[in-house]
């Protein structure tokens, strides 16, 4: 007999403590650990909390309480039918850092945790003190990307457009034991990545029901409000001046998100900014080469005036 998999295999242990908490509408399973400032982090596709294994005992360790989210519809939180808009997500994880206690915090966003993470620097200033974006441009500056490079940005999101289609890209993506989750792993990262073990852990948690259903309907909400009111609404919203210290980390062999589009990014913001290519590491850079990817971090973070 062929168990099904639920949200406890999404509750790894390790030096940390999960818990659930309620923000906005909905229930945001986190891990968390450590004393000090917070340490907000967000994962993206097709990943959930556990991304961060390596910055839950690195942060900590420097004086930081780190928490690491499962986004809406990912992990052990949260799958409701709808709510997986930009702006929504970030208006709950805005709550979420509210729900644990604090005014604001550092936050730190990979892949599509990092466009949920520009869109709370814009919608929500005050409860972010510091941005940190992980393989993630800009949201509008992904847009142009993919609008006048139809052989560099569009054909790398390739995928994106793929998962507009109902119902098979769900299928296609869990059959297997989720098989193609692992075929995107490796071929959005450098060499060397990611191990087996890596893998079919990203792929189990992956086939929780309605994980995939949950993680394509914020591609979907992506293309197609480009025509609608919302996205335009959204594209307003975005064009706002962000006024904290950013942070931009980028994998120099990244397929996905190509570093020439995140590059232009910083035209978005009127505060100190600083641009980290890593050698060697694509998509994953925190994972492929998490010390390198820790020293550049936790100096910034250490600097009290991150304008290089």
């Amino acid at each position: 007999m062929v168990t099904r998999p639920d949200e406890s295999l999404a509750r790894i242990p390790g030096p940390w403590t999960h818990r659930s908490v309620h923000a906005g509408n909905g229930m945001f399973h986190i891990a968390e650990a450590g004393e000090g400032p917070l340490v907000l982090l967000l994962h993206g596709f097709p990943q959930f909390w556990w991304t961060w294994r390596r910055q839950l005992v690195s942060l900590p360790e420097a004086g930081y309480r780190a928490v690491a989210v499962d986004l809406r519809g990912y992990g052990a939180s949260d799958k409701p039918p709808r709510g997986y808009d930009l702006p929504t997500i970030a208006g709950n994880i805005a709550g979420l850092v509210r729900a644990l206690g604090e005014t604001c915090a550092i936050v730190i966003g990979h892949d599509w945790g990092g466009l949920v993470a520009w869109t709370m620097a814009a919608m929500d200033p005050k409860v972010v003190r510091r941005l940190v974006t992980v393989s993630a441009p800009h949201p509008l500056r992904l847009r142009q990307a993919m609008l006048t490079e139809p052989f560099g940005q569009l054909k790398a999101s390739g995928h994106l457009l793929g998962f507009q289609l109902p119902l098979l890209p769900e299928r296609r993506l869990t059959k297997n034991g989720a098989a193609r989750v692992g075929r995107m792993l490796e071929a959005w990262s450098g060499p060397e990545w990611p191990q087996e073990d890596v893998s079919r852990t990203y792929q189990d948690v992956f086939r929780i029901p309605t994980v995939a259903h949950c993680a394509l309907e914020y591609h979907r909400w992506f293309m197609r409000s480009q025509i609608r009111p919302d996205g335009r609404r959204y594209r307003r919203l975005m064009r706002a001046e962000l006024e904290m210290p950013t942070l931009q980390v980028h994998g120099a062999l990244d397929t996905c998100t190509l570093p020439r589009t995140a590059q232009g990014s910083s035209r978005y913001v009127a505060a100190p900014y600083r641009w980290r290519l890593i050698e060697g590491a694509g998509h994953f850079p925190h994972e492929e080469r998490p010390e390198q990817f820790d020293e550049e971090l936790l100096n910034w973070l250490r600097d009290p005036e991150p304008d290089r």
